[in-house]
């Protein structure tokens, strides 16, 4: 039975489809800084046909985020960061192929720090270390290990804007990528701007997003990237990996100095479902999504 197409309340959050999740506007100074913050995020899509076996799939999922970051002095900082992910996979069929079983459940964990040093004024250089471990109900959490690291440099120019580029070194579930990736904070005019929605890591690039202010309180963005969920699903390193792109509109509001709500209207395209054992892959359907995003800084 198809699911409608929805927006779902949460309590806390930081999106990201969107890992994961989304890089806001700067937030209205307050009087002392926000080292901490938590983050909760909804995530789900409508129906998507997989492949030409009459499978379907819809999908759901929500992510937990706690970030922590401490200047050591004026060039060194540290950041630390733990999250949780819960995918619920709802397929109409009960195979995804003739030899592997439809896994209904995945859970994802991860962990990363960062270092950043600023030589001078204009150069910023930031490694972060990652680890993650992503599983289906049909597998072992022993097996579903993966880790790498992102190190990125940007360079601040006069005006205040930052260009810069990175890479992240990924060693996934039986397979070692290298994801390059633009980051950028760029204030084209005093309402416009151009940043990176995600982060870049496991799931993908950072992508780039067009934002807007609307007001003191008020923002809107427009946006794109590629996505990408790799995860164990059978013991002996069976993973599936789903890889799409994503394009989004976001409306942004600040509650308060503390709390920010986001929501967003997506649509994902050129996705594809591969299954390592049977070097196959599966054609998705596009698919309309929507998400509800609140973040707490304290």
């Amino acid at each position: 039975m198809k699911k409608p197409l929805l927006i779902s309340t949460v309590v806390l959050s930081s999106l990201i489809i969107v890992p994961n999740v989304i890089a806001k506007p700067e937030a209205k100074p307050s009087n002392r800084p926000s080292p901490f913050s938590i983050s909760a995020s909804r995530v789900t899509t409508g129906n998507a046909s997989v492949g030409d076996t009459g499978n379907e799939l819809q999908r759901d999922q929500w992510m937990f985020d706690a970030k922590a970051s401490m200047p050591l002095n004026r060039q060194w900082s540290l950041g630390a960061a733990v999250g949780f992910d819960n995918l619920d996979y709802d397929w109409r069929s009960p195979i995804v192929s003739n030899t592997t079983q439809a896994w209904d459940k995945i859970e994802r964990y991860r962990a990363s720090l960062s270092v950043s040093y600023r030589p001078n004024k204009n150069w910023m250089f930031i490694l972060a270390p990652k680890l993650q471990y992503a599983y289906a109900d049909t597998a072992s959490s022993s097996n579903a290990q993966s880790y790498g690291a992102v190190f990125s440099g940007m360079y601040r120019f006069d005006s205040g804007n930052m260009l810069g580029f990175g890479a992240a070194y990924l060693n996934d579930i039986d397979e070692v990528r290298t994801v390059p990736f633009i980051a950028v904070n760029w204030r084209i005019t005093e309402k416009l701007s151009l940043g990176n929605p995600f982060a870049a890591g496991f799931s993908g690039p950072a992508g780039l997003e067009l934002s807007y202010q609307l007001s003191p309180d008020w923002n809107m963005g427009i946006g794109t990237s590629k996505r990408t969920n790799r995860f164990l699903i059978a013991d002996d390193e069976l993973t599936a990996e789903i890889e799409e792109w994503v394009a989004f509109v976001r409306v942004g509001w600040d509650m308060s100095q503390s709390v920010s709500l986001s929501a967003y209207g997506g649509y994902f395209f050129n996705g594809e479902l591969e299954l390592n054992r049977q070097h196959s892959k599966e054609a998705i359907d596009n698919q309309g999504a929507a998400a509800l995003d609140v973040t707490v800084r304290f």
